[in-house]
């Protein structure tokens, strides 16, 4: 139990069904799509396209959606990719011959087909009870209305705003700033479109006038897309992937995403005596971050199109796991992890909802980096995601771009399953932090025996290619250990992740824990 006496929040209880996100507009949303009698598919698509509204430099309808749906009467899940794919004429070998050596940010090079809408459409039609309808109508209404911009969306937009370029800062400044907190933003054209796919389904977006919108757009900043490219667009149901920890199974979204790079993780760290580390003292951090260091590696090296990738298998492997832990030093940074990777390798934004049947959906939804690729459709203000960018323009990397083809995506939802039965839906965003921000609540849990909440407030660190970032919820005392050990430690501008947990206890009682990171909150009835 937390010390009372000290800021944070308490776990949030209930019964009949809960939703936990990062906008409390969103969450309450969702609350009521479930007291109408909708379900957790139902409340979720409210909650997700909402956070468009609520949250347009995190996700939009340009933005894709990976979703791990638990349905009611079964402990089984399915697995939904909703990543969009490249345009068929995009080429490597073209960008390559322009003199580009990674793929761009903010080109339209790097804008890849939105997949989340038709992804929406699928989860409705398959798993839904209200039907798109009534799912959209609570976004359509705020997309008018407006939404006051809250404290931590408002520090993101104004760090994000130079990312907008063109048509896209008329439809995301407010008289050509930022908004501040409290401003009220609204999106009228996007409500037309989620009129039109309310009415129409996927064809009211891959179709016909916003369809045509979007591809004059991009073909105006020199893409190749067609709106053949639109009307192709499909999400997948697949088996999700998973591994255990310490009596508990990771369950994953399986690749283009990099949910294969968080159960890397955990097996890796799962050769260490966590709970013997104080929690948030330097060892466990440092632990953490070589784990995370040799983990990520292998992600860049292997985790593509699940169509172009061999090594998935390699990567859950145990034993890949515990030679790529052989190779930490408990005590000092590992020079480099890539180099010493080698020997092993040589052959080869969330929300979560729980309804009262106890049906769960783990649900990530975005446009990659703040404010996507800083474009926007010229008449409806779509917000293009640059997932376009997660591709490599090195010839012959399983994740090279190409036409048709999906990048590999940093968005990640996950489930918690105990003697094979659903613990917890719960996801961390944050980018390339995700897998780390995944195994760090579940360590937090299994090693510590931190209730949701209490493992999403503890503080956080993350390796990255700059150094280690460690927030200022660390002692002064812990960031110099972590210098000593090698680290190069800076404080992070920007908090590490924002998460969401939905626990379902045995007894039958919802345990909801939300990230204060950010502006949200988890809610039940």
């Amino acid at each position: 139990m937390r010390d009372f006496h000290l800021p944070g929040r308490s776990p949030v209880f209930a019964t009949n069904g809960m939703c936990a996100t990062s906008h409390p507009l969103a969450a309450k949303v969702a609350v009521q799509m479930l007291e109408a009698g909708g379900n957790a598919v139902d409340a979720a698509i409210a909650a997700a396209v909402l956070l468009g509204i609520c949250e347009p430099q995190m996700t939009g309808l340009g933005g894709d959606c990976f979703v791990l749906l638990k349905p009611a009467g079964t402990e089984d899940i399915v697995a939904l990719n909703g990543s969009g794919r490249a345009p068929a004429g995009l080429s490597a070998a073209k960008l390559r011959a322009q003199g580009l050596t990674r793929m761009p940010e903010t080109t339209a090079d790097a804008i890849t087909v939105p997949g989340a809408v038709d992804a929406f459409c699928r989860l409705s039609g398959d798993w839904g009870r209200l039907g798109l309808k009534a799912s959209l109508a609570p976004a359509i209404h705020y997309a008018e209305a407006g939404v006051p911009v809250a404290p931590r969306t408002a520090f993101d937009w104004a760090l994000a705003a130079d990312t907008l370029q063109g048509d896209a800062r008329g439809f995301y400044l407010l008289n050509g700033k930022p908004p501040t907190p409290g401003q009220v933003f609204r999106a009228p054209r996007q409500a037309e479109v989620l009129r039109r796919i309310a009415l129409e389904g996927r064809a009211g977006f891959y179709e016909g006038e916003v369809a045509e919108d979007m591809v004059a757009t991009l073909q105006a900043l020199g893409g190749p897309h067609r709106l053949e490219d639109f009307a192709a667009t499909a999400c997948d149901c697949s088996q999700p992937i998973s591994g255990m920890y310490k009596g508990l199974e990771l369950v994953e979204h399986p690749p283009n995403g990099q949910g294969a790079t968080a159960i890397l993780m955990a097996h890796i760290l799962s050769g260490f005596d966590l709970p013997t580390l104080d929690p948030f003292g330097p060892e466990r951090a440092h632990l953490e971050a070589e784990a995370a260091k040799l983990a990520y590696d292998a992600r860049d090296r292997f985790l593509s199109d699940p169509a172009h990738m061999t090594a998935l298998d390699h990567m859950l492997a145990p034993a890949t796991a515990r030679a790529l832990g052989d190779l930490i030093d408990p005590s000092r940074v590992l020079p480099n992890p890539a180099a010493a990777s080698e020997s092993v390798h040589r052959e080869t934004v969330y929300l979560t909802v729980v309804d009262r049947d106890r049906m769960a959906v783990s649900l990530i939804y975005s446009i990659f980096h703040s404010f996507g690729s800083g474009r926007a459709s010229e008449k409806f203000g779509i917000n293009f995601q640059n997932r376009g960018a997660g591709f490599s323009l090195h010839e012959g990397h399983p994740n090279e771009a190409a036409g048709g083809k999906r990048p590999m995506h940093t968005i990640i939802p996950a489930m918690l399953k105990r003697n094979g039965k659903l613990l917890m839906p719960f996801g961390v965003m944050g980018g390339a932090y995700q897998p780390n921000g995944h195994v760090r609540v579940l360590t937090n849990m299994a090693d510590y025996g931190l209730d949701p909440q209490a493992a999403i407030d503890a503080p956080r660190s993350f390796a990255d290619a700059d150094g280690l970032q460690v927030e200022r919820g660390y002692d002064v005392t812990v960031r110099d250990a972590l210098s000593r050990m090698g680290h190069n430690v800076t404080v992070p501008q920007v908090p590490l992740g924002g998460a969401q947990a939905i626990l379902i206890d045995p007894s039958g009682v919802l345990q909801g824990a939300s990230d204060p990171r950010k502006d949200g909150c988890a809610l039940g009835y």
